[in-house]
């Protein structure tokens, strides 16, 4: 594939308007159509739908991977990030007082593939991750 396309999500959310308020608000992103069960929104440049589904026990239990020592939510979604943007969005989060699952922090430091990584859940319990290349080249770096 030449052309990167963006992609659709839809993830399950408890609460429509403290979900809408989190993408609109912490995370800036633009709302697109919706309804009173669900709302698209652009998130960063992909279609992103939150639709209301009641929460059961079962959800609550969050699967976790360990990756540098740090235990890593499973599932996870985000996008990858240019690297001011990156800086930019951590900030912001930390000025909105965001609680991080995993605190910004850069992997593979002046190696092949330096990245920047965060982890943090949205109101419903969603676990985002966002990341960002020194060398958008390097994404699939070995």
């Amino acid at each position: 594939m030449d052309k990167l396309t963006p992609f659709h999500l839809a993830i399950p959310v408890d609460n429509i308007s403290k979900c809408r308020e989190f993408y609109k608000k912490i995370l800036g992103c633009k709302e697109g159509r919706s309804s009173d069960h669900w709302v698209d929104f652009d998130f960063f440049g992909h279609q992103l739908v939150i639709h209301y589904k009641e929460k059961s026990i079962q959800e609550v239990d969050i699967n976790t991977n360990l990756v540098d020592g740090k235990d890593v939510p499973v599932p996870h979604f985000g996008v990858v990030l240019e690297w001011n943007t990156f800086q930019e969005l951590s900030i912001r989060l930390k000025s909105k007082n965001v609680k991080f699952i995993i605190e910004p922090y850069i992997r593979f430091k002046d190696l092949p593939g330096e990245q920047a990584t965060m982890f943090f859940k949205d109101p419903s319990g969603n676990a985002l991750e966002f990341k960002s290349f020194k060398d958008f080249n390097q994404i699939f770096e070995k």
